[in-house]
């Protein structure tokens, strides 16, 4: 696996969000992650990039705590992944928005504000920060798709995590709209949240500081952006990803 140096410098238990040793998941018949270990460091924006069926989400229910694991650790903000204490400080925004229909863009947010023991002005300031202040009244029913996406970050946001976690949040999104959510993603860093953000769109890779790239369950490179440019010398990040593949399932010389 290519790391950065990155991966030596995270190492003080201190600095680190998310510890996976190990990692071992298996659905079915099939690995579905195998023998992952990684350091996320707090305060960053983390990518976990790679094709569709590569471990993407698995990779990122481990580390909520949702997904039964066959071997290894995960451990979050100090915490064995889906600890009871880490409820109120873990976000999580699955690929589907995680919302009530029937109600109102604020009446969602409320109701998770109410969950996490927020107030309302929480869920108000929620609402704004992803900009929808000024459709707070209307039916999420009636919401488009990347409206829907944004009332599920806002429910995320009422905890203030420590960690938010984005399954593809910008799947089917239009660029305009993917653009304004990654400013709130990098809004949310500078203020001392850590991201970590799965995608299939190797594009969005430049808008994290850090790269993890999987294919078939295995994690092939953390790594920076401009680190992957220039261990492989592509600048098209699509292509350095593709090369990266290419060494690792080359067979063995000699």
């Amino acid at each position: 696996m290519m790391t950065s140096s990155r991966d030596e410098l995270i190492c003080d238990s201190g600095n680190t969000a998310v510890a996976v040793d190990r990692l071992t998941v298996v659905r079915g018949k099939r690995t579905a992650l195998d023998d992952v270990t990684v350091r996320i460091a707090r305060g960053t924006i983390t990518g976990v990039l790679g094709p569709s069926g590569c471990g993407k989400t698995t990779l990122i229910r481990s580390i909520v705590g949702t997904q039964v694991i066959a071997g290894g650790t995960v451990t979050v903000l100090g915490r064995p992944a889906g600890s009871a204490e880490l409820r109120h400080r873990v976000g999580y925004v699955t690929q589907d928005a995680t919302i009530y229909e029937d109600l109102r863009v604020i009446d969602n947010v409320r109701y998770f504000a109410s969950l996490y023991g927020s107030g309302a002005n929480a869920a108000d300031e929620a609402v704004t920060n992803v900009g929808l202040a000024d459709h707070r009244t209307a039916l999420c029913g009636n919401l488009s798709g990347g409206q829907r996406t944004r009332v599920s970050l806002a429910c995320a946001l009422v905890a203030r995590p420590e960690l938010l976690v984005l399954d593809e949040p910008t799947v089917g999104l239009d660029p305009v709209l993917r653009v304004d959510l990654w400013e709130q993603f990098h809004h949310l860093a500078r203020g001392g949240t850590t991201l970590l953000v799965s995608s299939h769109v190797m594009d969005e890779a430049d808008h994290c500081g850090e790269l993890l790239l999987l294919r078939e369950g295995h994690l092939l490179a953390h790594t920076t952006p401009t680190k992957l440019r220039e261990d492989t010398g592509c600048q098209s990040l699509e292509e350095a990803f593709l090369s990266i593949i290419r060494r690792s399932t080359a067979p063995a010389l000699g």
